[in-house]
């Protein structure tokens, strides 16, 4: 679709026609909208479940970021922004309740359209809703917003543009979007696309802003000073539009907020201990049992709180780019992780306490069956029966380790599969036909830190066991911006690989997994993954009309993914652990989804 087309000013006479098929339109105007059936909350609900909306406002905390950054538009592709920035000061037309798999209540918008087959979906703007400069959020921003992302943002917003056959102004305050093709998450996907201002724009490159070039928002908090690379601060906007309504009662409670920027998370660990910082996300159940035991941790200034969760797993461990020889043979990377030797490093590193990935959506209803696939799942999967992975169909688990480091009976397996893929061991090298050696160049950077944790510990264990199979590991560190740059070029072997997964999976998934963009410049599908099975199956997810189908489509994408060894899995991350200054306080009710970026710390508060 030609982005003419879709430029907000259109003839009179088309806004007129849409206006009159809204009016025709048998579908009825909503607070909300679920992926299935209705929304759990009554039009009339006062706070989401897992909020307190009778929590103070107030306080000042710090939190700590490694790496650093250079740029403060967390919406283009080019340069890194910290991560907190697109939840923190701007808004989308709905917001997320997590508590349900997948729900939406208004947030700029006050209500939502759509009709059964969800073919499109039309939002009233709330009358009241603005920018943190004062200026109204208007449709003529809304459609700006949703053209500028789809062309000039970043990758994760420009699928959505090419499914929209048209948006337009349908009301003062109403926009429509239309569909083309079927897909019932559409709807949902285009309520939580940012908002940005148009104004801010005019006569500005959009893709090319500089750091001082921060988008105006409509969220709580707006940025009142920063420092490139150390830290950037933000304070909760004093006339904040959305303070009232129901989505945000009881959110988004602190007056400032600080992100500090350290050079490694061992520092970064080191200043909360010296109360530079309010908050910390422990990852490592042995550290969290062990080394919070400091000054502040014994006086009751610091407390450790456990948050349960029933989210997915989803996939953390070691991406191999299978875009270059030999890692796109699933004999070699199934060496390889025969190689990893996981027991022996989850003692070491966690003495045993985490278990591991099983599969990406292992640990929900969502994750695969063991054994052979059965019922709807074999029936899924049978058309792509000659392409699978071997353990699709029968059912695959990650190799086990006898716990011991040499680990002899794995390597002996790993040894094997790699003469099948035409590598053998020559003068104590492994090497191919041509006698090139087998090398891994394994890119990390500060900010993998919090990807996969402890990583630098893992990498040295990993060498010295694949030095008995003559393969030799590099571990290049670069800073974060090198970082970026890389793994957008897809110029690395290996490098350490966090993919969050939720109880609703769909149009993300091809993001993640889809054969359409493995070979952009950065594209999430970080291993390059292109399987026709994979585009199929969530093609099957995005299309099913009842919950069973969709759950086995997912766990049919789920064996794929799994048997495809695509990432060497290290543990899962059963409980969220939060370690912070006793003046933090969470409510009691937790959500489905535990803790996660829009949790800690937009639903505490501080307190003396």
């Amino acid at each position: 679709m030609s982005p003419d087309y879709l430029r907000p000013l259109r003839p009179a006479i088309v806004g007129i026609a849409s206006i009159l098929a809204a009016s025709l339109a048998s579908a009825e105007s909503a607070h909300g909208i679920a992926m299935y059936g209705d929304p759990a909350l009554p039009p009339d609900f006062v706070s989401l479940p897992y909020a307190n909306p009778d929590a103070p406002k107030g306080g000042k905390v710090v939190f700590g970021n490694t790496g650093g950054y250079n740029s403060l538009n967390p919406f283009v592709q080019k340069g890194t922004s910290p991560w907190q920035l697109r939840f923190w000061t701007h808004e989308s037309l709905m917001g997320r309740s997590w508590d349900e798999p997948f729900s939406l209540y208004g947030l700029l918008a006050e209500s939502v359209e759509t009709d059964s087959d969800r073919s499109w979906v039309e939002f009233t703007l709330r009358d009241n809703a603005r920018f943190s400069d004062g200026s109204p959020v208007t449709v003529d921003d809304v459609i700006w917003s949703y053209e500028t992302l789809g062309t000039e943002g970043h990758l994760r917003y420009r699928g959505l543009w090419g499914k929209i056959e048209s948006i337009e102004q349908t009301g003062p305050r109403s926009v429509r979007i239309t569909f083309n093709e079927p897909d019932r998450e559409l709807a949902l996907i285009a309520g939580l696309r940012p908002i940005l201002q148009k104004a801010q724009w005019e006569g500005k490159s959009f893709a090319d802003a500089q750091l001082h070039d921060i988008p105006i928002g409509s969220g709580p908090y707006v940025i009142d000073d920063y420092e490139a690379g150390r830290y950037v601060n933000l304070r909760r906007n004093p006339d904040y539009w959305g303070a009232d309504i129901p989505y945000r009662k009881g959110t988004m409670n602190l007056d400032d907020m600080r992100i500090e920027f350290y050079g490694d998370g061992t520092v970064a660990f080191e200043a909360f201990k010296a109360g530079e910082l309010s908050a910390v996300r422990e990852f490592n159940a042995d550290k969290w049992n062990t080394q919070y035991n400091f000054p502040a941790a014994q006086r009751g200034d610091v407390v450790k709180t456990e948050i349960p969760h029933q989210k997915p797993s989803g996939m953390t461990g070691f991406a191999m780019n299978t875009r270059k020889a030999p890692f796109d043979n699933w004999r070699v990377r199934e060496a390889l992780t025969l190689a990893f030797n996981f027991e022996f490093i989850n003692d070491t590193i966690t003495g045993g306490a985490q278990p591991r990935i099983a599969s990406y959506f292992s640990g929900s209803k969502l994750g695969m069956k063991p054994g052979p696939a059965s019922g709807r799942v074999a029936e899924l999967l049978q058309p792509y029966a000659a392409e699978l992975p071997p353990g699709t169909l029968e059912g695959y688990v990650p190799p086990q380790g006898d716990g011991t480091e040499r680990n002899r009976r794995n390597v002996r397996k790993a040894l094997k599969l790699l003469e099948e893929a035409g590598w053998t061991v020559q003068d104590g090298l492994l090497r191919n036909a041509d006698g090139a050696p087998f090398r891994i160049d394994l890119v990390i950077s500060q900010g993998s830190l919090n990807v996969v944790q402890d990583v630098s510990v893992i990498a040295e264990i990993y060498a010295r066991a694949l030095e008995r199979l003559g393969i030799q590991l590099t571990v290049e560190k670069v800073d974060d911006a090198q970082y970026t740059s890389r793994i957008d070029a897809q110029d690395f072997d290996m490098t350490p690989f966090r993919r969050a997964l939720s109880l609703s999976p769909g149009n993300e998934q091809r993001l993640y997994w889809g054969s359409e963009n493995a070979d952009t410049a950065g594209t999430r599908n970080v291993m390059g993954l292109t399987s026709p099975a994979v585009d199929g199956l969530i093609d099957e997810m995005l299309a099913s009309e009842s919950h069973e189908d969709f759950v086995a489509a997912t766990r049919a994408l789920d064996r794929v993914l799994t048997a495809g060894r695509y990432v060497i899995p290290v543990w899962s991350f059963d409980v969220g652990r939060i370690a912070h200054i006793k003046e933090l306080k969470q409510p009691e009710t937790l959500p489905i989804y535990g803790d996660g970026p829009e949790y800690m710390p937009q639903v505490w508060w501080y307190q003396d």
